[in-house]
């Protein structure tokens, strides 16, 4: 069955790594836009890589929050696996993949919790449906049952309705500061672009990758 699975069936766009910018950020920004104007559903979601004290790797699908010069901004619960791993390793990878342009992004660095208020204001100017799953709390716990998440969850949604500002103290927003990008074009006779960048200590240098 694999093997009978179509790749990048469809026109993909082209990318002149020669024409990019010098730093990473416009070009994601530009790249994500246009997987939105392609179709892609939910261009904002993302792969998250972490690893525990020990080393061993953990990797989540999760949501974007924002981009911009200090970092890519996601959150969760401090008490969460991808939580308790940060804290251990403060490092991390993002993974990008929009089939329909035949493209993805590679985004490695360290990580930073913001403050109590800064986390606060990002889930508050998310939805209802967000905070109310914040409100359920325990993330990554061993759970009982599917009844007890029923019950809890319509706990959190009530509450969230009546109280739009509830604090979720454990919610924390962090940023990764992006120490290497790599953005890869498809190419559908496999002469696929890869450009990365790497921050030195003179900024930001490119150098383009063997597909």
């Amino acid at each position: 069955m694999l093997r009978g699975l179509r790749v990048w069936d469809t026109e993909l766009p082209t990318f002149d790594p020669a024409q990019a910018p010098a730093a990473p950020l416009p070009l994601f920004r530009q790249w994500l836009r246009e997987a939105a104007e392609a179709g892609v559903p939910e261009p904002h979601t993302m792969t998250l890589a972490t690893a525990d004290a020990a080393g061993d790797p953990s990797v989540r699908t999760l949501m974007l929050h924002d981009a911009d010069e200090r970092g890519w901004h996601f959150a969760t619960h401090r008490g969460s696996r991808k939580g308790r791993e940060l804290a251990a390793r403060p490092r991390a990878a993002l993974g990008f993949y929009w089939a329909a342009v035949g493209r993805q992004i590679r985004i490695r660095g360290s990580v930073t919790a913001a403050s109590a208020e800064e986390s606060a204001a990002d889930l508050h100017r998310r939805s209802p449906g967000a905070l109310a799953a914040a409100l359920v709390g325990r993330q990554s716990e061993v759970l009982g049952s599917t009844d007890e998440l029923a019950r809890a969850s319509d706990a959190a949604w009530e509450r969230a309705r009546r109280e739009p500002d509830a604090p979720v103290p454990s919610w924390t927003l962090y940023v990764l500061r992006a120490e290497e990008v790599e953005f890869f074009q498809g190419d559908a006779r496999r002469r696929h672009v890869r450009l990365n960048y790497r921050l030195t200590g003179g900024g930001w240098e490119q150098e383009l990758l063997w597909p």
